[in-house]
This record gives structure tokens, sequence and C-alpha cells, in this order.
């Protein structure tokens, strides 16, 4: 009978290792779980956020629109506008900024950042100093200006801004019924 009780304590033994390893096995596994699913939410808390930013506009239209003629009975053949970003919002990298431009009568052109107002390119200047500008900060206001093939009097205009991030601010305006050499587009 000893050799029997003494197998039993051995036997009771193993099998409270067995059960501590099966313990600490399942408190490593429940870790692992656990920190994979912090990582999946915070990966989806960063989408969410990524998502938002990408689906507003930070850019404002500030003032009106103009449109200069050098010859007015040709029509317009530069359009300025100032810009401005919402209060909140990030810079803007004016390199990757796309401005796409269109009248009824023409099919729409996409301008990038230039050094000179061209039918191709677009400039963007601080409103208040005049010096060209590579990004826009919160608290500055820009003032865009790009040459046009000559639009006539009472024509539909189409601007779209479109920064790197964020949604694009589209808005739409007419010439005037008689053009001047600074006229104002409504």
């Amino acid at each position: 009978m000893a050799k029997n009780s003494s197998d039993a304590a051995f036997t009771g033994l193993e099998a409270a290792i067995v059960l501590i390893a099966f313990v600490v096995v399942a408190a490593v596994f429940a870790y692992v779980i656990l920190g994979a699913g912090f990582f999946t939410t915070q990966k989806a808390q960063e989408t969410v956020y990524k998502s938002v930013e990408q689906s507003t506009t930070n850019l404002q239209l500030i003032g009106n629109v103009y449109g200069l003629a050098s010859d007015p009975s040709s029509g317009i053949d530069e359009i300025k506008f100032s810009i401005g970003l919402a209060p909140g919002a990030q810079a803007v990298d004016l390199t990757k900024l796309k401005i796409a431009f269109s009248t009824p009568a023409t099919t729409p052109i996409i301008l990038p950042l230039g050094d000179n107002a061209t039918l191709t390119t677009f400039t963007a200047k601080d409103a208040g100093v005049g010096s060209s500008l590579n990004s826009m900060t919160p608290d500055q206001q820009i003032e865009i200006d790009f040459m046009v093939t000559p639009i006539p009097k009472n024509t539909q205009v189409t601007l779209e801004i479109r920064p790197a991030v964020g949604a694009a601010l589209p808005f739409s305006k007419t010439t005037p019924a008689t053009i001047t050499n600074t006229s104002v587009l409504s």
C-alpha cells in the first residue's frame, strides 16, 4: 500500500504541474489576443480620423473672384481670387494643389502651381506681402492668379480647387454683361 499511495501523490503533483502549464499557456494566449485586439482598435481609429480629414474641405473662398481684361472687348483673360484655411485646419502644400478650370465652350484645364501666371499654371502669393508661396498656414490669405483664353460676357466659369488632402472646393461664377479692365464675377 505504501507504494500505491506514493504513486497517487506523484500523479497529483503531475496534474498540478499540467494545470499550471495550461493556465500559463492560456494567460499568454489571452495576452496575445488582447494585444491584437488593441492594435486593431487603434488602426480602426486612425482610419476613421483619416477618412474624416479626407472628406472635409479645409479651403475657403475669401472675397470676390475678379476677372481682369487687357482688352475688355475681347473678354476676360486673367482670373484672380483669394483663399484661406478654415479654422483649425492643417497647413496645405500648395505645390500639390491643382485648380480645374472650365467654361461651357472649353474642356476642363488642370493648372498646377508655377512661377508665373500662364494659361497652364497658377501663382500663389501671400495677399498681404505679395511674395510667392509653396505652402499655406491657417493664418494666411493666399491670392491665386492665372491666365485664361479670353472669356466673353455672360459666360459661366467653373473652378475647382483640389488640395492633396481633403475635399475639393468647387464654385461657379459668371462674367458680367459689361466687361471692364477689372470685373467682379458673380
